[in-house]
């Protein structure tokens, strides 16, 4: 549980952590050699914790010091995948396409993860066919066959970050050329694309498409994971919930493009610099519009926590979800709190209140309890916020880096990680 005794005004910098969402599938990636592959500013969160524990039950042997992996095979690969680890999180299914591609077979179950909608696999799977995998779904399990993956121009018909990934591994060892037209293009993937690169495969992005030229081997690596983005933006959201002044630093300011313009739309002050953002509240913020889109339009994963700030900004705002459809799941938890929230289908309707009031809440995913939080630290009273392994997923070292910046706030337990 955190708890929090809301109210203060948040001031002083952070520094972001290394993604999440780059370093799962940067991983992931090294299934696909048997060379050392060194990944820095690795952040410390139970979703790495779980990607951790999956690779080396596929033969990995990884050694975890700080922000650093150094991840090695003393032995041969096994293509079947743990299924409590797996269905533990989503990203866990993008084994799938290394394991086929390196030892010509993999079975993986269906993935879990985070309460937000069905997220369905199909475009994975259609992907892979298309390369020439034999692919069989049964009792909740993927078991697919290709002697050698073929590379292909592959269609997406949703510019979906996980498919995307997928096939990007999948032809790092594929033969020939394999072409992903409509591919999501998220800093994490380009990211990814640029740790295949220095395995060994060519990659390279076009207008319409980004094009993976697979090698017959690949060799080690040492890469660094780029900042997180939407870490980024939380604490941003942070100091304008609380009417602060919040710095952020060790990020790419362009990542957070579409946060920045709809906080400045809503009067907040904005700076940047080469690798830091900061924002100050000087005025009542007002209500904007905001609609979620694959990148570069607004991220899905700071939609709850925009919700928060939105739900204290003056007027009306509607924010509308169209990434996942059941993205919601802090509405409930902000309403107890005194919010005037309305959903209208894949929207809500937001009217701004005078202040919130802090009572017992419960996260149901990631982004839903950051919301909660952020929530917490504007609200009358005190906030209890429980679910909070969900948040500790994707979030390292929150409670700490808020109390460096002011806020009154506990917790029972965090992570910890070599």
């Amino acid at each position: 549980m955190i708890v929090i005794q809301g109210g203060q005004p948040l001031s002083g910098s952070v520094r972001a952590a290394g993604a999440k969402n780059a370093a799962l599938p940067a991983i992931f990636a090294s299934l696909l050699t048997p060379e050392p592959v060194e990944l820095l500013n690795v952040p410390c969160l139970r979703d790495v914790e779980t990607a951790v524990e999956l690779v080396r039950a596929l033969g990995k042997e990884v050694v975890w010091e700080g922000g650093r992996l150094s991840i090695r095979e003393p032995g041969p690969l096994s293509p079947r995948a743990p299924e409590e680890l797996v269905r533990r999180m989503r990203a866990s299914f993008l084994v799938l396409g290394p394991l086929l591609a390196r030892l010509g077979q993999a079975q993986v179950p269906l993935p879990g993860g985070c309460a937000i909608g069905t997220r369905p696999v199909d475009l994975h799977l259609k992907g892979l066919s298309a390369l020439g995998a034999e692919l069989e779904v049964r009792e909740g399990w993927v078991y697919a066959r290709a002697p050698k993956l073929q590379g292909r121009t592959v269609y997406l018909d949703y510019p979906s970050v996980g498919a995307t990934e997928q096939l990007l591994l999948a032809g790092a060892l594929a033969a020939g050329e394999t072409a992903v037209l409509n591919p999501a293009r998220e800093p994490e993937v380009v990211d990814l694309s640029r740790l295949l690169s220095a395995l060994g495969a060519r990659v390279r992005w076009a207008d319409d498409r980004v094009v993976v030229q697979g090698a017959g081997a690949l060799s080690g690596a040492r890469h660094a994971i780029i900042p997180d983005r939407i870490e980024a933006g939380t604490f941003l959201l942070a100091g304008a919930i609380t009417k602060g002044e919040v710095r952020v630093e060790g990020v790419i300011p362009e990542h957070l493009a579409a946060l920045l313009v709809k906080l400045e739309e809503a009067g907040v002050e904005v700076s940047c610099g080469e690798d830091w953002v900061s924002v100050a509240v000087r005025r009542d913020p007002q209500g904007v519009g905001v609609e979620t889109r694959p990148y570069p339009g607004f991220p899905t994963d700071l939609q709850p926590p925009m919700v928060s700030f939105l739900s204290l900004a003056k007027g009306e705002s509607l924010v509308t979800e169209t990434v996942f459809e059941d993205r919601f799941g802090h509405v409930g938890e902000l309403l107890r709190m005194g919010a005037s929230i309305r959903r209208q289908g894949a929207s809500l309707l937001i009217r701004g209140v005078e202040g919130l009031t802090g009572t017992r809440t419960a996260a149901s995913d990631i982004r839903a309890g950051a919301a909660l939080v952020l929530a917490g630290l504007a609200a009358r009273g005190t906030t209890e916020v429980e679910g909070t392994d969900h948040i500790y997923r994707g979030y390292e070292g929150l409670v700490a880096k808020l109390r460096r910046l002011g806020a009154q706030i506990w917790e029972e337990k965090g992570n910890t990680c070599p």
